[in-house]
């Protein structure tokens, strides 16, 4: 069972402190760990390094968060934070 996670994408982690929490990846640092970031406690300029073990995928990446990040443009705190909030709103609706 080989977990796959691309930049963009929004996570929920599944263990620890911020069990609960959800975050984007920022970067794929090996098969193991990702880089990721909720622009609020974890900004884009310090992400959370967080074991693959320990998250789960929602399912949705976010296109153009995808398109900035691997073409190395900037993203914002806000920005990420504004996704987050409306992903959980509709989560929160269910």
């Amino acid at each position: 069972m080989d977990k796959k996670f691309q930049p963009g994408e929004i996570v929920r982690s599944t263990a620890g402190r911020d069990l609960g929490n959800y975050y984007i990846v920022v970067e794929i640092l090996s098969p193991k760990y990702i880089l990721a970031a909720d622009g609020k406690y974890k900004k884009i300029n310090n992400p959370k390094k967080k074991n693959i073990k320990h998250i789960e995928s929602t399912g949705i990446v976010h296109e153009e968060f995808s398109i900035w990040l691997t073409e190395g443009k900037r993203l914002r705190n806000e920005d990420i934070q504004y996704v987050l909030k409306n992903y959980r709103k509709k989560e929160e609706a269910k």
